[in-house]
């Protein structure tokens, strides 16, 4: 089965930062979630935390 799982940093309206995430099967609409966290920093940690979890499901 062919995946993918995307995820970026976003700024908001209201000067917090959010983790998009989104995952699904490649040629099909993906589900998508978002974390809101109160500074860059700790997104980028989130984000960080996500993609190792990820690289050992064997994500590239």
């Amino acid at each position: 089965m062919r995946r993918f799982y995307k995820m970026d940093i976003q700024p908001t309206l209201f000067g917090e930062w959010s983790l998009v995430r989104e995952w699904g099967r490649i040629g099909r609409p993906g589900t998508v979630r978002v974390e809101a966290h109160r500074t860059r920093g700790d997104a980028d940690l989130a984000m960080a935390i996500n993609w190792v979890r990820k690289l050992k499901r064997g994500y590239r």
